[in-house]
This record gives C-alpha cells, structure tokens and sequence, in this order.
C-alpha cells in the first residue's frame, strides 16, 4: 500500500518594513494594510489553505507582534500557524532558512514558499503537483509581462527547466519574470547557510543551476501584481472587489463597492469603482469616491472627490477636497477646498489648512 503524500506546508514573506507604501506603514506592516476588505496577509492565507496547505509558518521582522495579536494560531481561518521572527535582516533566502526549525515535513518533501505582498491568480496545487512529479529541488512560478525591463528575467528551455536569472536588462531575452511563488525540496532550505544575508535570485538559485540541480519553472500569464506601491495597492484592492481576481477572503460580493460593518453612504453620494468603505467610514451628501480605499473610520465630507487614492484610518478629506491618486495617513485631516494632485502623500496625523493646493510628494509632520 502507497503512503499518499503529506500536502506540503508553507512559509509566508511578510518581514519587509513596505517603505515605497509609507506613510500607510508607518504604523502597520504592509502585509497586515487592508486591501478589499481585510488585511492582506489574510488572501495569502486563503489562497494557501485553497490550494490543501493546513499549516503555515510566518517569516516576520517589522512589527512581529501586530501578526501574532491579529492571526494567533491560525484556528480561526483554518490553519496552524506558526512565526518566527528575524532579529536583522537576512534577506530572501536567509529568511526562508530563518525558519527551518519550524517545519516539520521530511527532507524529501515540498515546502511552498510565497512572498508577502505579491497578489497572483496562479494555481499553487498544480506548482506542487509538477514539482513532485519532477522530483525538483525547487520550482518557481514565473509570469509573463509585456515588458521585462523593469524586472529581471528568467529564461527556461523546452522542457522547463530554469536556465539562468539575469538582472535587469535594456533587451531582456525572455518575457517571464520571477513571480514571487516556489516550491522547495525541504533538504534545500536546510542547506541554506544559517544566520547569513543570502539572496534567492542571486545566490542559492544560480548555485543550484551551477551544481547541476533540477530548478523547474510553472509559467503561465495569470493575474499578477506587486503590491509594493501604493498606486499598485490601490488597483488591488479595486480588483479584487470588482472581481476581476478571486479571493475567498473577501467579505462580500463582487461588485462596484465594498461596504464594511458600520460604514456609511449618503444617499446622494456616489462610491463605484471598486472602491471600499471601511468600518466606520463616512461618505458624505454629494460626495464622490471612485477606485479608492477609505480605511477604517475615515470621512470623505459634503462634496469632497476622491479618486484612485488611499485615505487612511481615521483620516478625514474636507467638504470640497479633491484628492486624486494620493495618499492621506492614518488620523491626518485635509481641510476644506483642498487638491491634492498625483503623488502626494499626507503623512500620518498631519493637518493640511484649507484651500491648500499641494504639488510636493510628500507632507510630512514639521
């Protein structure tokens, strides 16, 4: 009789301090930002425990207890969750290593490993599925861009096999790029060195090319996002509440809005897009929000205009404001008969005058 295989456990990226989203990270790691709805570390987890992973540990660094506090032991989304924490940073791969002593699959088995702020549509089962039918030391899933140059590329050959990571090029000679997903061979991430800054794309997957070992690609062209920006954070979360990618951790239907507990519209306002209202949130008469996140207890008053933006928790836009893909901080307040154009960031707690007109890319506190 066949033992059938143990579904393979996961590690989760979620260590970055998510500095290019500031100053929406001030106070919470990127990872933990709501995006359509929830926080997003929670699609990760859900796509994860879609694809059959039961357990999952949680590679953090920046602000490890506000994980911890929210998610606990995994019990209720489903899952056994696990942590372990970096005291400096160790980079990709020296994360990944970081957290050994936390799995517990045989030498021979998968180990998904996913970043923490990619948003994929690609399907994980089938990733695991080839690498164990290929007996890989590690697969990676790979996408296909239009344009590679703003991203190293990995080309493979007719038979899948990865052939080289190359940095970033004026002519890349492959539209695939890595996508932020793998599947390793556990004995792999044993061998990674211990307590060291390691690299995955410069380091351990060039040394296990040049040591002769099976690196597979699983390509395909599914949906693919870095939520690395905020602009990217935005269209997101506008995706995912329009349904134009599937999350089973969406609190809601697809559709033009997303509406939290508590959260309020005036009926002559106008909120589409995709855009969320989060608990508490306030949209006021005659208001306009379109393609936005209000977070948690923000207000968008009489009037005021928002596109394609992020207002933070507690964050209010003044009667008449336009804000349009901008940034408004956590409690920040922008006054009456303001316009903030692209690019501008309001920084947490800061309060902006009335009729301000702000160009600079970022307001800070001073």
């Amino acid at each position: 009789m066949t033992t059938p295989r143990v579904p393979a456990e996961a590690v989760l990226l979620v260590g970055g301090k998510g500095t290019r989203l500031r100053p929406l990270t001030v106070r919470t790691p990127k990872p933990m930002l709501p995006v359509a709805g929830v926080p997003f570390v929670l699609h990760q987890l859900a796509r994860l425990r879609d694809a059959g992973i039961g357990r999952v540990v949680l590679a953090t660094s920046y602000r490890p207890e506000v994980f911890e506090g929210y998610l606990g032991d995994g019990s209720a989304f489903g899952l056994q969750l696990e942590y372990a924490t970096e005291d400096a940073p160790l980079g990709t791969a020296g994360a990944i290593r970081n957290v050994a002593d936390r799995l517990r699959s045989d030498p021979d088995d998968p180990v998904v490993v996913l970043n923490g702020d990619i948003l994929a549509g690609h399907d994980i089962a089938a990733q695991v599925a080839l690498h164990q039918s290929r007996s890989a030391s590690v697969t990676l899933h790979l996408t296909r861009v239009d344009d590679a140059r703003a991203f190293g590329c990995v080309p493979t050959d007719e038979d899948g096999r990865v052939t080289a990571f190359l940095e970033k090029m004026p002519e890349p000679i492959s539209d695939q790029i890595n996508a932020g997903c793998y599947v390793f061979r556990r004995s792999v991430i044993d061998a990674i060195p211990a307590g060291q800054v390691v690299s995955v794309e410069r380091q351990t997957f060039p040394e296990l090319l040049a040591g002769g070992a099976l690196v597979l690609a699983y390509v395909d062209a599914t949906y693919w996002l870095d939520l690395g920006t905020p602009e990217a954070f935005v269209v997101g979360s506008r995706d995912l509440v329009l349904g134009r990618i599937r999350s089973s951790a969406v609190p809601g239907p697809a559709g033009e809005r997303l509406v939290l507990a508590g959260g309020r519209i005036d009926e002559t306002a106008t909120v589409t897009g995709g855009s969320v209202v989060g608990a508490g949130a306030e949209v006021g008469a005659g208001a306009v929000v379109h393609g936005s996140v209000l977070q948690d207890g923000a207000v968008v008053e009489v009037g005021a205009v928002v596109r394609n933006s992020v207002i933070g928790a507690a964050a209010v836009v003044g009667r008449r404001t336009v804000v349009e893909s901008a940034v408004v901080g956590d409690g920040a307040r922008v006054g009456a008969d303001c316009e903030l154009p692209p690019g501008v960031r309001v920084w947490v707690d800061v309060t902006l005058a009335d009729r301000s007109v702000r160009t600079s890319a970022d307001v800070e506190p001073g």
